[in-house]
């Protein structure tokens, strides 16, 4: 497999439990390549964003059921890296705001 660290990390994920880990725990969230692994992701976070990784914890969730009237179907799955930064270090994305 042969994934640059651009397909690695597709985005950040901007939710409450994501907002509040940052803010409480300098834990940042990411929405991963499902065939990434915990090196590629730190890897991939460390160059990308010139910052120091301690460690990823990877959650894997599956798809749910959709109904369309009669026909169903599966959401796609996807899968999140929890990046923690090593003290001293910050990421924003957002600045400004």
């Amino acid at each position: 497999m042969n994934l640059t660290v651009y397909d690695v990390i597709k985005r950040p994920l901007f939710t409450e439990k994501g907002h509040f880990i940052k803010e409480r725990e300098n834990k940042i969230l990411f929405e991963v390549h499902p065939e990434a692994n915990k090196i590629m992701i730190k890897r991939a976070v460390e160059e990308l964003f010139k910052v120091k990784v301690e460690k990823v914890n990877i959650i894997n969730t599956k798809g749910k059921i959709r109904r369309r009237g009669r026909y169903e179907g599966f959401r796609p799955g996807i899968k999140k890296a929890i990046v923690t930064l090593k003290p001293g270090e910050k990421l924003d994305f957002i600045e400004g705001a």
